[in-house]
């Protein structure tokens, strides 16, 4: 993976890029791409590329050219078929100076457009910048699993692999959206474009920006396909088994595409056992593998994770996440994630990428996305019984059904009445298109009690829920109850959380590549038309990948129940070694920064001080407020506008009429 940034002046007579500011773009995102950076200006635009190399280690530094060097790219990321495509071109007439898959998109977008994203299959956001019809063209990957962000200011186009890039930019205003910080308090993670931030964006997934004349715009290329019941495949299990294991296997073949070495992670649950077991058996016997153990038991799969281990007979490591580390890493992972977090389960990723990274890797495999894309959440077993519950609301036998989903729960009877009466909140409304998703949003919603009466006003009458029951497809009425769960969960929360916070910038904090097999497009679109019963019959959760790797697996890891990801919070934020978080949660700070309500902020903190075992929404307001009040400190008040540690370019291409900067003299 690598970092972009540019800056595009949107009118002619404007002055030309200064590339000071490039050059600190760049600083600000070294940890993406340490190992070489390029700059390209001309007398419109400046394009800047930090390089973390993997493929064509000597030749592939960017920004890179077409033959007549009239198109110009910087990317981050990977085309995994771009062997394939790189035949084609050739046989087309296609000259290369490289052996990268940069340059495939390239050539690909020479022929095609927009059209060549329908051809890729990847990981990816770039930016190709076409000097005679001056014309920018910015794309993101499918379902976003790499970022790209942008805003307009002082008639410039600014775009950044992170927002921080965008602000070291002189005049770019830092002020946090009150909007987005109600769309983290009810959905873990703003909605597609939005960012904390007032006036940043976000390409969202399947995306692509054009600027054209000064003018720009934004267009959808491409979106999940579900479909009508009588549009879905008519396939035995069987076949669909057959297919499916194809399609995974091939997926984890091309994702093994690297002149570096690829690892895996392993949780011990079945998508990366799966993953794991597929390249053991089949590409690379002495695969090394990486996980996570926990201080505190309850969050702790390592027992899983040495049982898949010693069944595959891999090297591994694992990193023992102690409640003092998460507590002491919480703000470097809000640095990265630059969101709110109403959770700490990213930062046991931040450090094991580290521990990654310190083993000599740049690329991992991970089995993400399963659980969207197979039907693996409690969240989808939660709705199917609601809706079969629903059709006998009186039914003494039908709630039962939820103790099914947590067996753990029910054996305490005093619990068992509380989720019963939990789940049964608005238990008929099944025509709601939010259906699925919005108890437990409307439960996450409850932490918003702690929002500052400024705050309150400034969100005023917005509502969350409308936007995203606005911006469902035509055709989401007729999908399947799965199907439309299974888009919310996937848009939502897989793409603007999963994939951003407990993904990429967690990864990429380290300089370490995620890739994702599951997450290939060709799986997706076929799970896609595959029929809901086949997903999860009766209440079996991710059952056609379950026989798809029945017969490389244990049976243990198999059938084993199902582990949400999770990470202590209370015991970490509030612990001895933290002194962090008393400091943010100070009546003082709360009320410098005015986001919440200090009086409620300090009945919380007194009740985490004496309770042993606190609530969710206790839990979530926590890291949600911490997190807030970090993200408020570091790039509201005390951001560095100025690198510590000036940058210089290994290329330098300046294609301007006027005399090269002072501050690019001297860094050939």
């Amino acid at each position: 993976m690598c970092g972009i940034s540019g800056i595009l002046n949107l009118r002619r007579e404007a002055p030309p890029v200064d590339p000071d500011s490039v050059l600190r773009m760049l600083a600000i995102l070294m940890h993406r791409g340490p190992d070489q950076s390029g700059v390209y200006l001309d007398d419109r635009i400046g394009l800047g590329h930090n390089r973390l190399s993997i493929i064509d280690l000597s030749a592939g530094i960017q920004p890179i050219s077409n033959e007549d060097d009239s198109l110009w790219i910087i990317y981050n990321g990977e085309v995994f078929n771009y062997l394939e495509l790189r035949d084609e071109l050739i046989e087309r007439g296609h000259g290369f100076k490289t052996s990268t898959d940069t340059e495939v998109i390239l050539h690909l977008y020479e022929e095609s457009g927009a059209d060549c994203l329908g051809r890729l299959n990847g990981q990816f956001a770039f930016a190709i910048w076409d000097s005679r019809k001056r014309e920018l063209f910015l794309a993101r990957d499918r379902v976003g699993i790499r970022p790209l962000f942008y805003t307009v200011h002082d008639n410039r186009l600014l775009f950044a692999s992170e927002i921080k890039s965008l602000f070291v930019v002189d005049g770019v205003p830092r002020e946090i959206d009150p909007i987005a910080l109600d769309q983290v308090f009810t959905f873990w993670t703003t909605l597609g474009g939005r960012t904390a931030f007032k006036g940043i964006y976000e390409l969202p997934p399947g995306h692509f920006l054009r600027v054209s004349k000064g003018k720009t715009s934004v267009r959808r290329y491409w979106d999940i396909p579900f479909c009508a019941k009588a549009e879905q495949y008519d396939l035995s299990e069987n076949d669909v088994r057959e297919r499916l294991a194809e399609l995974i296997l091939d997926s984890v073949r091309i994702r093994l595409r690297a002149d570096v070495p690829v690892g895996a992670y392993v949780s011990g649950g079945l998508d990366s056992s799966g993953i794991t077991a597929l390249v053991k058996n089949n590409f690379n016997n002495r695969l090394r593998t990486f996980g996570i153990e926990f201080e505190d038991r309850a969050f702790d799969e390592s027992e899983y994770q040495q049982h898949i281990v010693s069944f595959l007979k891999t090297e591994h490591t694992a990193i023992r996440a102690t409640n003092d580390q998460i507590g002491a890493s919480f703000p470097d992972v809000v640095w990265h994630c630059e969101k709110p977090l109403l959770r700490t389960s990213p930062v046991p990723l931040f450090l094991l990428s580290g521990e990654v990274r310190n083993s000599g890797f740049k690329v991992i495999l991970t089995g993400e996305g399963a659980d969207e894309v197979f039907g693996g959440y409690n969240i989808f077993r939660e709705s199917k019984v609601r809706r079969f519950w629903a059709r006998q609301p009186d039914s003494r036998w039908r709630p039962l059904l939820i103790g099914k989903l947590y067996p753990y729960i029910f054996k305490d009877k005093r619990l068992k009445g509380m989720v019963q009466s939990f789940f049964a909140a608005g238990l008929e409304d099944v025509g709601e298109p939010l259906y699925s998703h919005l108890l437990r949003w409307q439960n996450t919603s409850k932490t918003k009690g702690f929002f500052s009466e400024d705050l309150k006003s400034s969100v005023g009458g917005y509502s969350g829920y409308d936007e995203v029951r606005s911006s469902l497809p035509e055709r989401f009425s007729s999908w399947d109850d799965l199907a439309k769960a299974q888009y919310l969960e996937m848009t939502i929360f897989m793409s603007n959380y999963l994939l951003s916070s407990q993904g990429d910038r967690v990864a990429m904090a380290h300089s370490i590549e995620i890739r994702l097999p599951f997450l290939d497009f060709r799986i997706i679109e076929f799970m896609a038309r595959v029929p809901s019963i086949m997903k999860i019959p009766v209440l079996l959760e991710k059952h056609i990948l379950k026989k798809v790797f029945k017969d490389i697996l244990p049976e243990r890891i198999i059938n084993r129940p199902k582990m949400p990801y999770r990470a202590p919070i209370v015991r970490s934020l509030f612990n001895e070694r933290n002194g962090k978080t008393p400091e943010m949660l100070s009546e003082r700070r709360i009320r410098e920064t005015g986001l919440f309500d200090p009086a409620r902020v300090g009945r919380l903190v007194s009740k985490m001080q004496s309770v042993r075992n606190a609530g969710e929404v206790d839990n979530m307001a926590v890291a949600g407020i911490v997190s807030c009040q970090i993200m408020h400190e570091q790039f509201i008040e005390d951001f560095p506008l100025r690198p510590a540690k000036p940058l210089s370019p290994a290329l330098i291409i300046d294609r301007r009429e006027r005399t090269l900067s002072a501050s690019l003299r001297g860094k050939r």
